[in-house]
């Protein structure tokens, strides 16, 4: 692996929220490449694993761009629904990404298969896979996760994706009604990155 420190990368997504929650998480030295640059479609993605998705990601924008790529494949685990939707997170929010949507599913699932769910404690987690790929072909994967549980209403408005409907282990607040700054020290993005920052 290159011992080299990384003075430069293109942050492979084309969700705006994801985007600033990576690129808050580089150093501020760092010259960040994105989508904004380049306008590089995103690849089908065809893993059925954050890990098979996140490199997928990483190796086809560094090819794209050949440049040293950074890409992240998260998602929200829900115990009662089998840990369904998993890396299918996205999907759930249908072609035009509405988690309005997504999250009006997840209740639709879990009252079927309980409908005194709100009486009871709804375990899951987030995870994040991050790669970085250099255009010789080495790559490394790190994984994230954060445990928690789904709020029983949708509260906040900071975040994106699920964060309004995820309560971290230990807190009260959603991670849609915390100040981002507290929400990037503890969730598991920012525990994929601890792992890779070595690099930097």
């Amino acid at each position: 692996m290159s011992k080299k420190k990384i003075k430069e990368i293109f942050i492979g997504s084309n969700n705006k929220g994801k985007l600033k929650e990576i690129a808050d998480l580089l150093p501020k030295s760092l010259k960040i490449y994105s989508n904004l640059d380049f306008k590089i479609q995103s690849p089908v993605e065809t893993g059925t694993t954050f890990e098979q998705n996140s490199l997928l990601k990483a190796k086809y924008f560094s090819k794209k761009t050949n440049k040293i790529c950074m890409s992240d494949d998260s998602g929200i685990e829900i115990d009662i629904l089998d840990k369904a939707p998993g890396v299918y997170s996205a999907d759930w929010s249908g072609k035009k990404r509405n988690f309005n949507l997504a999250i009006r599913k997840v209740y639709r699932e879990i009252f079927k298969k309980d409908k005194n769910w709100k009486k009871k404690k709804i375990t899951a987690r987030f995870i994040c896979v991050l790669t970085i790929f250099w255009p010789s072909g080495k790559f490394i994967t790190q994984t994230g996760k954060i445990e928690g549980r789904i709020s029983y209403s949708k509260r906040g408005k900071n975040g994106f994706g699920y964060d309004p409907i995820f309560i971290p282990k230990r807190k009260r607040l959603t991670f849609g009604e915390m100040e981002p700054e507290k929400k990037y020290r503890i969730d598991h993005r920012s525990d994929a990155f601890k792992k890779i920052k070595r690099f930097f």
